[in-house]
């Protein structure tokens, strides 16, 4: 952008839930060397970031969390992220969770919810959902901390925002079990369960898509073979695509019953894959081990 040193700081913008850890996020963000400011009104954000140039150069990093919090400011967030006035790369963080989770949280921390209104918990959870929609969708990272724990949760805004690497995407390949649900922060979701289940071959029932035994029943059948084969193909379609409109961070839910044998080793096998073919993709296993 015209006007702007070349080279700039990354602008981090924090929203989400409330209870779903955007003080977590924020306090590792800061770990990580981000500037952080909590509780912006967006209508402040040039301003910070034009005060954060001057005292401690464009590339300082920065964060902001922006909430409801915020008031009647908050809706101004969506324009002042698309006006790209900081000339910052910018990235929105949203932080989810489950409405049961939340409202365990709140009342753990015996706060009231901002919307609450003298209504019930939840009321305000709902009410938040709502004004919260376009930002959810719009987000460049959800993380959704449900069933994560504090640590959990930091080692996942480090694996974001940790890396000095502007311009790599970063892969995400997740396994899960179907009957937990499908991952919310998913970009793309694929189904396992048409391969033979190891469970009911009992030498391997005990096993998990991580031994080579298992690994090996399900990678060598020729559906599987077939798949990665076709599949791998459309990653790089849709990866080169989110690099063209700027996105940086993708996530795929890779299913089958429980998360525990075929997810798990095609899991491995398609972040293997993309490896080699020089993204940066890991792999996780969110359901592994609840059996």
């Amino acid at each position: 952008m015209d006007g702007f040193p070349t080279t700039r700081g990354e602008l981090v913008v924090v929203t989400g839930m409330t209870g779903a850890g955007r003080s977590t996020a924020a306090k590792e963000l800061e770990d990580l060397g981000f500037y952080v400011v909590d509780n912006l009104p967006p209508t402040l954000l040039r301003d910070v970031v034009r005060l954060v140039d001057e005292t401690r150069g464009f590339e300082q990093p920065i964060a902001v969390v922006v909430d409801v919090r915020s008031g009647s400011f908050f809706e101004t967030l969506q324009a002042n992220l698309a006006q790209g006035a900081t000339g910052r790369r910018t990235t929105l963080l949203f932080l989810e969770a489950s409405d049961d989770v939340l409202v365990r949280r709140q009342e753990a921390a015996r706060r009231p919810h901002p919307l609450q209104a003298g209504g019930r918990l939840l009321d305000g959870l709902q009410r938040e959902r709502v004004v919260l929609a376009d930002l959810r969708s719009e987000a460049d990272v959800v993380i959704d901390s449900t069933n994560l724990n504090v640590h959990q949760l930091t080692d996942k805004v480090a694996e974001a925002f940790g890396s000095p690497d502007s311009t790599s995407l970063k892969i995400t390949c997740v396994s899960f079990g179907f009957k937990y649900g499908i991952p919310v922060d998913a970009d793309l979701v694929v189904d396992m369960r048409f391969l033979p289940n190891p469970h009911w071959v009992p030498e391997l029932r005990a096993m998990t898509g991580r031994d080579p035994e298992v690994a090996d029943y399900v990678k060598e059948r020729p559906a599987a073979k077939t798949f990665l084969e076709q599949y791998v193909p459309v990653v790089q379609t849709v990866a080169e695509g989110y690099l063209r409109e700027g996105k940086r961070f993708m996530t795929i839910a890779i299913g089958c019953t429980g998360g525990k044998h075929r997810s798990v080793a095609m899991t491995e096998e398609i972040s293997a894959r993309l490896r080699d073919l020089g993204y940066d993709a890991r792999a996780t296993h969110r359901d592994l081990g609840r059996e």
